[in-house]
């Protein structure tokens, strides 16, 4: 190739490189923000809380979740512990009995899935007294023993919603739960941490979520979508409710190790939020642009965000590419703007194995990275239509998928 086409092809990888700078600019902010989380003071108890868990065919894992739950530093006389039963095919709704819960079964083919066990759950919460704030739990999870100790600072301290820490309980199982470990410490220690300490919405993530009732009387829960947390999160931020993050306690859930339930849980993941990039990217854009709001437009740019895998290989692309155009005299600029965005990246990442307190461990476990991203790849090869709907039990670890 000729000077001018180096030069110009330069200048075409600078274009490129601008948006890619930028979403990698945005997650190193978060990080370096969310270096500056504080928790909140614990409290004496005097609030009353019911935990919400959507259940469909969870008999293997569900005792251990009521055994979790009944088992915080809590007054037992001031939490419940209400399962929804979604059509069930196993003995779910006994097992929740026999632990001490209470149980409401749902049986309609026609409306399957957690949004539609949430409802159900909600109104039975909200039609009882009891309660002054719910907390939604999967059948598949532990919380930590100060669990409604570190929700109760944070309702008494004005936050009508509020997220938990999200992380694996089952790291040790397999390299793609211990990624998972890193991924969701990424997404939640260091992106919803850097977010609450900004002033943002910190998001949903569908596990360890807190709902004042003000909350649920004012804007009940009412996405049916694949990912019924992020869209909920999206309606909250819409209708001013900003959601906080509670650092000091987490709920921890089980991640499939077998590669075919962790490839139908990773394009339900995926298919979900495509979907509601298309439905709700532009009228968040617009909301934002009217309202002056940052709350929304970083909800936007959260919905725009490509998975860290793609947004990997997008910057690895254009790396390799303006090296080349550099060394074959191209020009300055595209080669220090592609690995200024690796740069970013890279801190971003570094934070989230950090977050994650395996020290080294972590940074082996990172190792597997492109074998990750070479799995992914070959799922949407096979996999080009969208996602199944239904809510299909995903096979944990040590179960047939």
């Amino acid at each position: 190739m000729g000077a001018h086409m180096m030069v110009s092809l330069n200048l075409t990888l600078i274009v490129l490189a601008v948006p890619v700078l930028l979403l990698a600019l945005y997650l190193a902010v978060l990080a370096a923000a969310s270096r500056q989380a504080r928790a909140l003071p614990p409290g004496f108890p005097r609030l009353q809380f019911t935990f919400l868990v959507p259940a469909h065919d969870e008999e293997k894992v569900l005792a251990r979740t009521l055994e979790s739950l009944f088992a915080v530093n809590w007054p037992h006389n001031m939490f419940r512990v209400h399962v929804v039963a979604d059509n069930c095919t196993d003995r779910t709704a006994d097992i929740a009995r026999r632990a001490g819960a209470s149980v409401t079964e749902r049986f309609d083919a026609g409306r399957r899935g957690k949004g539609h066990a949430l409802a159900a759950g909600f109104a039975h919460c909200l039609a009882d007294p009891f309660a002054d704030a719910v907390i939604v739990i999967d059948a598949d999870s532990t919380v930590d023993a100060d669990f409604l100790v570190a929700m109760q600072a944070h309702v008494e301290s004005g936050e009508q919603v509020v997220q938990a820490r999200y992380g694996v309980l089952n790291a040790g199982a397999g390299w793609r739960a211990r990624l998972m470990d890193i991924a969701l410490a990424l997404f939640h220690d260091v992106r919803s941490c850097g977010r609450e300490v900004l002033g943002l919405s910190s998001g949903l993530r569908g596990n360890g979520m807190c709902f004042t009732r003000e909350a649920l009387n004012r804007l009940p829960p009412q996405s049916t979508s694949i990912v019924e947390d992020v869209e909920q999160g999206i309606l909250l931020g819409r209708a001013g409710v900003t959601v906080h993050y509670a650092l000091e306690t987490r709920v921890l859930g089980e991640m499939p190790r077998q590669a075919a339930a962790a490839g139908t849980q990773r394009m339900r993941w995926e298919s979900g939020r495509a979907q509601l990039r298309r439905r709700w990217l532009a009228t968040l854009v617009a909301q934002a642009w009217r309202e002056r709001s940052a709350v929304l437009a970083d909800l936007a740019l959260d919905l725009a965000m490509p998975p860290l895998s793609s947004l990997a290989l997008i910057i690895l692309a254009g790396w390799l590419a303006a090296s080349a155009v550099a060394l074959r005299g191209g020009g300055p600029g595209a080669w220090e703007t592609w690995s200024a965005a690796a740069l970013l990246l890279l801190l971003y990442v570094a934070r989230g194995v950090d977050a994650t307190g395996r020290g080294w461990r972590a940074w082996l476990d990172l190792g597997a990275a492109p074998l990750f991203v070479a799995w992914k790849l070959a799922l949407r090869l096979r996999h080009r239509g969208p996602a199944a709907l239904p809510w299909v039990r995903t096979a944990r670890a040590g179960e047939r998928s």
